[in-house]
């Protein structure tokens, strides 16, 4: 992201603006919205609410902060017409792309001091590489080959949280509320966006956290939704369909149903069995540097499900070209016609995610934010959305500009 765009940006701002406004409520509010994207977009140094106020607000601090923490506009409706955004005008990019929409969820660690900001405690944080006194949120980004956007998020509440009566009243976290892991988050997430309509994902993705969690999968592969997800080293599998490869019944005791528990094995035995002519070099995207390339492999095997048998799925593994190769396993319901090309390539849309949050964090603000409610955080999530849409507008329309 540069300074250009986002300059450009902030040219128009005026549009994007006169179309979320209403959603804001009574004219100040709109007002405040304005002021604070702008501030978002071309403030300078840390764009938390006092300089953003100071430089673009005329002075109107407290103001500005009532429209994050007591304002009473709702998220939901904002991300709903993020989503149609990027339904009209990101989505139509797809038609050439074989993966078509590909949503992908990660989650973002912000780093906190004390113990009043809501949600936070001492937890990993993935910024960082390691555990840290910091709030979670998870993200539901949307991918296509015009630009990324931020479809949903939640702010992640740990138990302790969710089980402190003062602490929740002080910090305005909904009384409906419940403790949700950060898996049943990301569901929740899609879940919503799916029930609005406007978008639709031919493809999810996520990183080992998510695939680990065989609920997770079990959820995503009841309703159909295709998925390729990265698994620990040490997932279990059986390499053959267990429900016919039952045991011989001996006449005593219950007849068996299904393989023995031991008759599986590790995802990385599966790989390490592989003949050397089932792995191909395969492009994924242009680095900066070049194309980046990785070798691809994949075998049909079946799915553990709470330790019974699940449906049959693809094991992916990549591995790299390096002179020691890091290799990184994955897991997909998609059918078997599915070329191993595809799947590779929606491996690759993680890393449109991290340029979310790099561009996000390093340009809009995104980790600035000094309010300590839930309401603050998710108005402030919802605004630094709304920013970075605007700049991945701003690009596309730069982009069709250029002489070809």
């Amino acid at each position: 992201m540069t300074t250009d765009e986002l300059r450009a940006a902030a040219d128009g701002l005026v549009a994007l603006h006169q179309r979320f406004a209403p959603l804001f409520g009574y004219q100040q509010a709109q007002n405040h919205a304005r002021v604070y994207l702008t501030g978002l977009l071309l403030g300078e140094g840390r764009k938390s609410v006092e300089p953003i106020a100071l430089r673009f607000g005329d002075g109107q601090v407290h103001a500005l902060q009532k429209f994050l923490t007591l304002s009473p506009w709702d998220v939901q409706t904002v991300q709903e017409e993020t989503q149609a955004v990027f339904a009209e005008e990101l989505v139509p990019s797809t038609t050439a792309w074989p993966l078509g929409t590909v949503g992908v969820i990660d989650e973002s660690g912000f780093a906190k001091k004390g113990t009043a900001s809501v949600g936070v405690k001492r937890q990993w944080c993935g910024r960082l590489g390691k555990k840290e006194n910091c709030q979670v949120g998870v993200f539901l980004v949307g991918v296509t080959p015009a630009g990324t956007a931020l479809l949903d998020h939640q702010l992640y509440l740990p138990q302790e949280w969710a089980r402190d009566r003062k602490r929740r009243r002080q910090t305005r976290v909904p009384t409906a509320l419940r403790f949700q892991t950060k898996q049943q988050i990301a569901l929740e997430l899609w879940r919503r966006t799916r029930a609005v309509g406007q978008v639709s994902f031919d493809w999810l993705t996520f990183d080992e956290f998510y695939g680990r969690n065989g609920a997770f999968l079990a959820e995503l592969e009841f309703v159909g939704q295709r998925y390729v997800g990265e698994v620990p080293v040490n997932t279990s599998v059986w390499p053959f369909d267990p429900t016919k490869e039952i045991p011989p019944y001996k006449g005593r005791g219950r007849r068996p149903r299904q393989a023995k528990r031991n008759a599986g094995c590790s995802v990385q035995e599966v790989v390490a069995r592989l003949p050397a002519d089932a792995w191909q070099t395969l492009q994924v995207r242009d680095g900066a540097v070049g194309p980046l390339v990785f070798e691809f492999a994949r075998v049909r095997v079946w799915a553990r499900r709470a330790k019974k048998p699940g449906p049959p799925v693809w094991l992916l593994v990549r591995r790299s070209l390096a002179d020691k190769p890091e290799l990184k396993y994955y897991l997909s319901n998609a059918d078997e016609a599915t070329a191993l090309e595809t799947l590779a390539l929606v491996t690759s849309c993680r890393f449109r995610v991290e340029e979310f949050f790099e561009d996000s964090k390093g340009h809009l603000g995104m980790a600035h934010y000094e309010g300590r409610s839930w309401t603050t955080w998710h108005h402030h999530m919802s605004m630094v959305g709304l920013a970075h849409l605007l700049v991945t507008l701003t690009r596309q329309r730069l982009k069709k500009k250029r002489p070809s």
